[in-house]
């Protein structure tokens, strides 16, 4: 299926979802003051005008809202339609049971009045009217009319190479809404294609231009102009390797983009907003923890509270991080009569047992303390919650392969796969870049969700810190 069509299904299927979300949450207040349940969950009986309370109205925004996007998050949305049934069932389990927690943690971070029971009912009922909604699609999508109006009828088109190649890519993905009912070979004479078009009514070409000349591949795509047929051009002109290929146009002109980094979505878009009101609510959480270890640094070792340094950010542009610092105030100066104990292979300089570092400075660090005024950095958008830590510019500048500036591609982050993958106990920064690549192509909201609850009892336990 093509990407745009994908897209206007997943809009759909959202704003589907979110009306259904709406109804949930609505029913959920309904049962909740129905005597009838009451009596049989043993509840207390409530007002049966409590829905039109303020907080009840408030809350149904953000739950409306953000639902769509939860599930968007684990999934949901790029399944093939018809999709397994236990897939369906564990990504909807998953996303709803997410919502219900957020809806918890909302309520009580607002103090908002709402009936106990109210959420427990939302979280229920939205799974079992989505997971039924789903069934109806899948009955509808497999009937007779379902398949009349999804599947398209299509003519392959290239040499006899390429076409057996596209048959068996085509055969081996799975894809209900696309049918190749003829192919043909542009060696043949033009007029055949016409009359494969005619006879089959077809919807549209997918022509691979691939090793073939581009005089043939422009009749082709004129005459499917003039009959109103669509072209899908097969443009791997050039091999590549990990980069995902996307269309859009400069100024009118076509343009066919290679990237190898996480594209925009709504899953980032939320992963902005969560960087910012989470590092918001963490600096005023610790305000108190600043303040202690900033006294404890200034009464144990004479010199600035924080340490700062210029990191290589987001494709390798500088910014200032700040640390608390936990060496003596000259440390930079003893570096170069280190680098003999240097325990990292590669660039990075990394020393477990450094004599720079001052008593305080050894508490913080296993603690993970030091790091506490980059949530400044975060909510200044230098910085991500999760993402591939920042190293200082002329560690960057020695990099041997220039491979490994991809962890560049995206905002370095407090915290990401290697830190909870052994932390600092991983010796060779090939493995580190391997771990820090692996997260750029397989980011997910999920993933860092995942990441952030495995970096709390890592950072608790002060396991591999040095």
């Amino acid at each position: 299926m093509l990407r745009r069509t994908q897209q206007i299904r997943t809009q759909i299927q959202q704003l589907a979802d979110a009306c259904i979300v709406a109804m949930s949450f609505w029913l959920a207040y309904v049962l909740r003051v129905n005597p009838t349940i009451c009596t049989w969950f043993h509840l207390e009986q409530i007002p049966s005008d409590t829905f039109s309370n303020s907080s009840a109205l408030w809350l149904s925004i953000p739950v409306i809202s953000c639902t769509p996007l939860v599930l968007e998050s684990q999934g949901f949305y790029s399944r093939p339609v018809p999709s397994p049934r236990h897939l369906t069932f564990w990504s909807l389990l998953k996303g709803c049971t997410f919502t219900t927690i957020g809806l918890v943690l909302v309520i009580y971070a607002f103090h908002l009045v709402v009936p106990r029971g109210v959420t427990i009912f939302f979280g229920v009922i939205s799974f079992i009217t989505l997971f039924f909604k789903e069934e109806a699609l899948r009955i509808v999508v497999k009937s007779r009319f379902g398949q009349s109006q999804y599947k398209r009828r299509f003519i392959l088109v290239g040499t006899g190479d390429e076409l057996a190649e596209m048959s068996r890519d085509l055969a081996g993905r799975r894809d209900d809404t696309i049918a190749i009912v003829a192919q043909f070979d542009l060696s043949h004479p033009l007029s055949e294609l016409v009359q494969l078009l005619h006879e089959h009514s077809i919807y549209g070409v997918i022509l691979n231009a691939k090793r073939t000349y581009f005089e043939q591949v422009e009749n082709v795509i004129k005459a499917c102009e003039l009959e109103g047929v669509e072209v899908w051009l097969v443009a791997d002109f050039f091999t590549n390797q990990i980069s995902r290929t996307t269309f859009d146009e400069l100024f009118g002109r076509p343009l066919l983009i290679f990237s190898s980094t996480p594209e925009a979505s709504w899953q980032s878009v939320v992963k902005h907003l969560v960087d910012f009101f989470g590092a918001l609510v963490l600096l005023i959480i610790t305000a108190p923890v600043f303040l202690g270890v900033a006294i404890a640094i200034k009464l144990t070792s004479p010199g600035p509270i924080l340490f700062q340094q210029q990191r290589s950010g987001i494709n390798g542009g500088p910014f200032r991080l700040y640390k608390f610092r936990t060496m003596v105030t000259n440390a930079e100066q003893f570096r170069h009569e280190l680098e003999a104990m240097n325990e990292m292979r590669g660039p990075v300089f990394k020393v477990t047992n450094d004599p720079r570092v001052t008593p305080i400075g050894k508490f913080l660090r296993r603690y993970s303390l030091d790091e506490l005024p980059q949530l400044w950095n975060v909510l200044r958008g230098d910085m991500s919650l999760v993402g591939p830590r920042p190293l200082p510019v002329d560690e960057v500048k020695r990099f041997n392969d220039f491979a490994h500036r991809r962890r560049l591609s995206v905002k370095p982050g407090l915290t990401c796969l290697w830190q909870v993958s052994g932390r600092n106990q991983i010796s060779d920064f090939k493995d580190w870049v391997r771990l820090d690549l692996e997260y750029i192509d397989n980011w997910s909201l999920w993933l860092d969700f995942k990441i952030l609850c495995k970096t709390v009892p890592a950072v608790f336990g002060g396991t591999g810190a040095k």
